[in-house]
């Protein structure tokens, strides 16, 4: 049993994307490890796993990240 109990930190305002519980938050509700932001409207918070999507897809595709040799592993 836990002596302490970490509550959640955040204020009024800022908005999260619950990844447990797939909902929006403000506040936060949820332990960081699941939650994503802050962002700063709902409609945002909203849009977070499509944001989170398109920026995978812009890594995925930067030569910077999928060049060995502008990475150093080329010998």
């Amino acid at each position: 049993m836990a002596l302490f109990k970490r509550k959640a930190t955040g204020k009024p305002g800022e908005w999260f994307y619950c990844l447990e519980h797939h909902k929006v938050e403000e506040g936060p509700e949820c332990p960081a490890k699941d939650r994503m932001g802050p962002y700063t409207s709902r409609t945002e918070a909203e849009h977070a796993m499509e944001t989170a999507r398109e920026r995978n897809v812009q890594w995925e595709s930067d030569p910077r990240w999928s060049d060995p040799a502008a990475r150093g592993d080329a010998d």
